[in-house]
């Protein structure tokens, strides 16, 4: 019972932190934690049952994250070749390869320590099991509250629409890019059934390999596309998506202060982009564009890696702690 009251307690503070802002990570902690004691709870309830029943289950706890451990790694690996192959050799484009091969060298070492019961050996395999377990929670919660925050709908009227750059083929808008595009057209298309049609502001400025300005040619491909020219607006300082958030924000608030929005990029950046929206102070919410299925686990890892980042203080103090934790097994003869 003791974990079902936990669980919903964590629900409860989930809800209602989403209420007051859909854009926070420890949403998507309250969340992972509601599941996790419900799992508990679960377990909990078929233990008081047959035991055959039980011992089947708690096999299949325990093993299935290992040998989900094991597919995941292969498929990274084989994921990340792909990318390598189809995206050139940037380092970004190695995350999932490099996540892979992180996975499977997990396992064997864990295999290692058990087969050769070496005191070290096992020191180091507890403190690393400690170490993904915290980091691999997290990255779960952070892909399932992405997940959902990528399918809440937009709360009703706004005054802009903000498609973010994300680079061109010389003056050319390249498929990421267009998608965003499509994406915000169809968010203009919604309002402005509704009878407020707002306006496209294209976010973007021009970088060394580029003939011109991103938002140059992101509102070039609305009105190419019927959008009306006056409904386009152009930003076209920003080099980074911070600056994006800023200098959009400028505008708006220039022309209509108190204005709302809503901002578009691909759903792999949606989360951390709405983050990013409320760290600035922009009044809007995120929703995310398709994107190449090859493309997604490496950008996803990205897009974790930046917001585990982005709070140093907490996660590095954990990860720290942890390690004091499984060393301290050495001391404890």
């Amino acid at each position: 019972m003791i974990p079902y009251c936990i669980a919903l307690f964590f629900f409860a503070l989930f809800c209602w932190s989403v209420y007051r802002d859909r854009r926070r990570f420890r949403n998507a902690v309250y969340l992972g934690l509601a599941v996790c004691f419900l799992g508990l709870g679960v377990l909990d309830d078929l233990s008081k049952g047959p035991v055959e029943s039980f011992e089947v289950v708690l096999a299949a706890v325990l093993l299935l994250p290992v040998l989900g451990t094991l597919l995941l790694g292969g498929f990274l690996i084989a994921n990340g070749v792909k990318m390598v192959r189809k995206e050139g050799r940037g380092p970004a484009n190695f995350l999932s390869l490099l996540a892979g091969l992180g996975l499977i060298a997990f396992i064997v070492l864990m295999a290692t320590a058990v087969h050769t019961e070496s005191r070290w050996l096992g020191i180091v395999a507890g403190t690393s099991l400690l170490l993904v377990g915290y980091v691999s929670f997290l990255f779960l919660c952070f892909i399932g509250y992405a997940f959902l925050y990528g399918r809440m709908p937009v709360r009703g009227d706004v005054d802009y629409v903000v498609v973010l750059g994300s680079g061109l083929i010389g003056s050319r808008v390249p498929p990421l890019l267009a998608s965003r595009l499509d994406r915000g057209r169809a968010v203009y298309d919604a309002q402005a059934a509704r009878g407020n049609p707002p306006v496209m502001l294209m976010s973007g400025g021009q970088g060394p390999d580029e003939e011109v300005a991103e938002s140059v040619a992101m509102a070039d491909y609305l009105t190419d596309r019927g959008v009306p020219a006056a409904h386009v607006e152009r930003e076209q300082r920003s080099r980074t998506t911070e600056e994006n958030m800023r200098f959009s924000k400028e505008i708006m608030q220039s022309a209509a202060p108190g204005s709302r929005c809503v901002i578009v990029t691909n759903n792999f950046h949606a989360f951390r982009a709405a983050m990013m929206a409320r760290k600035v102070g922009v009044d809007g919410q995120v929703v995310g564009s398709p994107t190449a299925a090859y493309f997604w686990p490496s950008a996803t890892i990205r897009e974790f890696a930046a917001v585990f980042l982005a709070h140093p203080v907490i996660n590095l103090g954990i990860c720290l702690l942890l390690i004091a934790t499984g060393t301290s097994a050495l001391w404890d003869r």
